[in-house]
This record gives C-alpha cells, structure tokens and sequence, in this order.
C-alpha cells in the first residue's frame, strides 16, 4: 500500500460515536470492544480521548488486525486484536477475562481497506479474483458461489441480499455463461450484470453490478447470519450502564439490529399479565430515535457515510 494508513480509513460518524459512548467510560477501568475493528480509525480516537479506556478489537480479517496492530502499538497493553468473527464476543471476552464491558462499537459491512485492496475482489470497477472473502484464509469465495449455486440459489440470495428486481434474469444469464467458461475476476462478472440490468434514465442509481455484488459478500460471508447471532451477544455482555453504537450500510442490517434493540427496549411480559414482573422489564434504553443518518458536512468530507444508519442503546437492567 502506497498510501498512510489513516487516508486509506476516514472513520464514519466517529465523532457521533464517541459522543454517545463517552457517557458509559466515566469509570476508572472502562472496556470498550470494536467488533469491526478494520483498521484502527475508531479504536484510535477512543483510546486518544480516553487515556483510562481498554480496548478489545475483534477482526475476522488477519489483514486487518495486522494493519490496525502497527497503527496502535503505541498504546501497548491496553489494546487487546483478536482474530475472530464478532458474533464470538462472548467468547473472546471469556477468553481474555472480562466479565462485561461498558462500550460495544458495531461498524457494519466491507471495510475501506477491503474496497481498496484490488486483488480482494469486493469492486465492480476493475479486475480483480472474484474472492470477497473478509478472511481469506478461510471458507468458500464469491467464484465459488457464482459458479456452482443452482439457477434457484442464485437468483434468491441476489433477490433476498441484494434486493434486486432483475434477479431472476441475472441468475439466468450467469448459469448460461459460465457452461462455456466459469467466472474467476469481477470485471467479467460486471459487464454480464451490466447487459442484464437495464439502465432507467433519471431512475437508476450507482453501477448496475452494485446490489448483486452486494448479495454475494453478504453470502459469502455470513453476515446477516452472524450479525443476528452477535445483537443479542452484545446486548448481554454489556454492563448495565453500558452502551452500544451500530453503524448499519443498508437496509437488511439495519432491520437486524433495530429488531435486536427494540426487543430489548421493550416489556416481553406476556399481554395478558396485568402487571409487568421484574424479570419482564426492559433491558435497554433506545438513545436515538429511529436510525440516525450522518449530516450533509460529514458525507461531505466522507463519502462512504452516505447510506450510513446509526442506532444506539443504554443498557438498564442485567436480563434475569
């Protein structure tokens, strides 16, 4: 990499982030877990402002942890990488000793790094293996999927992924093609996707390729599956008086994690109890109303922040 490592990741919402959290870190000893550590940009400004905080980074991408270690060497023990998949917070926590945290930072989707590093195929724009893998050290690569999924499978996970209107037909024609000669790069995947989907002047929106691209990092990575896991995880390894931040990129992860807080912010006594028991109270407080966009400023100077959505939560009560 040619560039700094701090232009190559402008953190989205950082400020907002911090704000919100800063309100739990009032102890002596405060822990805060970034699930998505990616490069550090975060993790930086937090443990700068919060000279008493301790940070536990959860990564699955070895990349990434490597990157983000040099970036915070500088703050020595009280920075904690782990290499893992973030709906094992429970785990990495139990594994370090910690019993509960006060902070928990979810930056949902593809990192900036893993945009810009060409050979991991997660663009549309240029050439590059067809892997989208977040840890390329394991499990199956988005050529694998386009290649050997069913007509069927393609054509639900670009629909349910990706929320695609041409899925159907997308599937169709890759199927066809890849019985001459598979997919292995992106940009033969594009220009397929490209003389499928229409383009709808003053109706279309971004590259054509965008949302079934999308649909397959989704698969490839589990993600909507390992995000449902890691919500309520989460929400349990929270002190009370902790709280929690989750940046969302579209719709599908959002609705994930305001099902997540809104259950938990809400009484689960039965309706027909006259009374709410203890054990049925609300176990957070929602922070935000609905899902908070970044300001006009901040895509401005970000563009990434565009379709960003941040939901954040209190945590009032330890569930019984």
């Amino acid at each position: 990499m040619t560039k700094n490592i701090s232009e190559l990741h402008e953190p989205v919402l950082l400020e907002r982030s911090i704000e919100i959290l800063a309100e739990a870190f009032t102890g002596e000893n405060p822990i805060l877990v970034d699930c998505t550590l990616g490069l550090g940009g975060h993790s930086e400004a937090f443990l700068d402002r919060f000279p008493n905080l301790t940070l536990v980074g959860i990564d699955r991408d070895p990349k990434a942890l490597e990157l983000a270690g040099a970036r915070l060497a500088r703050f020595g023990s009280r920075v904690n990488l782990v290499h893992a998949v973030y709906d094992e917070i429970a785990e990495v926590l139990e594994e370090l000793d910690i019993d509960e945290v006060q902070g928990i930072l979810l930056d949902l989707g593809v990192s900036s790094m893993q945009l810009d590093e060409r050979d991991r195929g997660f663009a549309y724009s240029y050439a590059a293996p067809l892997d989208m893998r977040m840890d390329s050290t394991t499990g199956s690569t988005a050529a694998d999927v386009v290649n050997t999924y069913s007509e069927a499978e393609l054509a639900r996970i670009f629909k349910e992924f990706g929320e695609e209107r041409y899925a159907k037909a997308v599937a169709r024609e890759i199927v066809a093609a890849r019985k001459a000669t598979p997919f292995v790069n992106s940009t033969e995947l594009a220009a397929l996707i490209t003389k499928v989907i229409p383009f709808i002047p003053g109706k279309s929106s971004g590259h054509p390729a965008k949302r079934v691209f999308q649909a397959l990092r989704i698969e490839v990575n589990g993600e909507l599956e390992v995000l449902a896991r890691t919500m309520p995880a989460a929400i349990d390894c929270l002190a009370v008086g902790g709280r929690i931040v989750v940046l969302s990129y579209h719709s599908l992860e959002d609705r994930i994690v305001k099902q997540a807080l809104v259950a938990a912010a809400n009484s689960s006594a039965p309706i027909e109890l006259p009374i709410e028991l203890p054990e049925h109270a609300p176990v957070l407080r929602l922070l935000v109303k609905g899902a908070e966009p970044a300001t006009d400023l901040e895509i401005s100077k970000n563009p990434r922040a565009a379709s960003v959505r941040l939901r954040a939560a209190e945590k009032i009560r330890r569930a019984a």
